[in-house]
């Protein structure tokens, strides 16, 4: 799962919000335990997310489908392509707009400025130029997306390439999403009562 769908099984709860952003810009205890333990948990919910989603089936079968030189960087094209689909179904989501939960997103994210990592900065000042997360609606806007992850990559890669298979794949994407979704939301709440039944909060 990529940045708006971790937000969106993060729910409600703030530092589970603030976890779902800091994820991928968090590596190692000694990284983790920097932060309070509510953030902790919203970090180690991001990296429980990420073992559901790459042990489902669903996923399994869409990697399988990608040949090389794609298949290597599959995770990386389903990531973002979710958040395309993501986009796309946003109404059965959230009642809010994309765009003012694009804008909640932002304040929350500024009331914790002072202990986000310069990357996870970065990437925000990107977000804002190009109007995401409202932008992944748009198929340009995740090759884009992917074309600058390539880029950024020490190691050759076909990611500047994937408009190549888009119209065969994004369809396939697509018919997994929702099975992908809901089974990832429900273990989320299972993992978040568990974490709650042990915590007592």
């Amino acid at each position: 799962m990529n940045f708006l769908a971790h937000l969106v099984l993060a729910g409600e709860e703030e530092n589970l919000q603030l976890g779902a952003m800091l994820g991928d810009f968090v590596r190692g205890k000694a990284e983790l335990e920097a932060f309070d333990p509510g953030t902790r948990v919203g970090i180690m919910l991001h990296r429980r997310i990420d073992a559901s989603t790459d042990s489902l089936p669903e996923v399994s079968a869409l990697l399988e489908y990608l040949q090389p030189p794609f298949r290597r960087f599959g995770g990386i094209i389903i990531d973002l392509m979710f958040d395309h689909e993501l986009a796309l179904r946003w109404r059965e989501f959230s009642s809010l707009t994309l765009q003012e939960f694009d804008q909640d997103v932002r304040d929350m994210l500024a009331r914790h400025e002072s202990i986000l990592p310069d990357r996870l900065k970065g990437f925000m000042r990107y977000a804002d130029r190009r109007g995401l997360f409202a932008a992944y609606r748009e198929p340009a806007e995740i090759l884009h997306s992917l074309r600058g992850v390539g880029r950024r990559l020490s190691r050759e890669n076909p990611l500047h390439r994937v408009e190549e298979i888009w119209d065969q794949f994004e369809p396939l994407v697509a018919a997994a999403f929702e099975p992908v979704f809901q089974a990832v939301q429900s273990d989320v709440s299972l993992w978040v009562n568990e974490k709650s039944m042990m915590t007592g909060s």
